[in-house]
């Protein structure tokens, strides 16, 4: 019989992980993040542990590989999908899990973009692995907006009341009808890709609120994009009415994320950057 660890052994379990996976990343690609920012994102974890504990001690495979090979677009140009699932076998119910860096009122509100994805992951672990599956599901890890603002007060009470109503795993029920439509739209962006067709989307989107978030578009995704300096549509917003030309483009090519971003940025930069070797000079 296993030993059931305690809680405090689970957190520092997860603490050692985390700083040998942080340790690996700077390596990796030379950065680094500032403190406040690399203890909120062990708290995510580690609050992320709290809420499903449940759901994590009865996962039965984690990181299962899916794959659907060998598909072909109309023009001929052969493609697979890929993706990464955790799978929870119980009793006689076996669920599916789709892990998304993403907040849970984005997905409620968003279910289309997922099912489509879950959908193909569904198909491949019953058609093609001849496994049982009785339900699909994601769960999103980012906080939601008030949980965050309650970890940076460092209120435990607040907390508490944040991770009550806290609901990362969304139900989101597959339809193996549409599998076929789903891999047609994968079909059709690789073609897309091959033939350099790159449509930006248009300025009133990138204006729109997203739904499920008060973020416009712009701010959401826009600024995530290493791209957005090349869109037209994303240069026609970032200047957008203003009259003096040098002061418009001055702000769109400066513009690298919130004053937040900028700054934390800067603070890391300056304490991983290593002081220049003082030389002495004896007459």
């Amino acid at each position: 019989m296993k030993t059931r660890l305690s809680d405090k052994e689970i957190e520092n379990k997860i603490r050692e992980v985390f700083e040998l996976n942080y340790e690996m990343l700077q390596l990796e690609g030379g950065h680094a993040i500032t403190p406040d920012g690399k203890q909120l994102a062990f708290n995510q974890i580690l609050y992320y542990w709290q809420k499903l504990r449940d759901v994590a001690e009865r996962v039965t495979e984690t990181e299962v590989k899916l794959s659907l090979p060998e598909q072909h677009s109309s023009k001929k140009r052969k493609f697979s999908i890929e993706g990464i699932v955790d799978i929870v076998r119980e009793e006689e119910e076996t669920w599916m899990y789709d892990i998304k860096t993403h907040d849970s009122a984005y997905v409620r509100e968003n279910k289309d973009l997922y099912e489509n994805q879950l959908n193909v992951y569904a198909h491949i672990w019953q058609e093609l692995r001849k496994q049982p599956l009785n339900h699909t599901a994601v769960i999103a890890t980012s906080f939601p907006v008030g949980l965050s603002e309650a970890i940076r007060t460092g209120d435990q009470a607040r907390i508490a009341a944040e991770m009550q109503k806290w609901e990362p795993l969304i139900v989101i029920p597959f339809n193996p009808s549409q599998v076929k439509k789903t891999i047609r739209e994968f079909a059709e962006v690789v073609d897309d890709i091959e033939d350099g067709i790159f449509h930006p989307r248009l300025i009133n989107d990138l204006k729109a609120k997203i739904k499920g978030d008060n973020q416009i578009f712009a701010t959401r995704i826009c600024r995530n994009c290493d791209a957005r300096f090349s869109c037209d549509s994303y240069r026609e917003y970032a200047m957008g009415t203003n009259t003096r030309a040098v002061s418009a483009i001055k702000k769109y090519i400066e513009d690298l994320g919130s004053d937040i971003e900028v700054e934390d940025w800067k603070t890391v930069n300056l304490e991983n950057t290593p002081l220049p070797e003082t030389v002495v000079v004896k007459e």
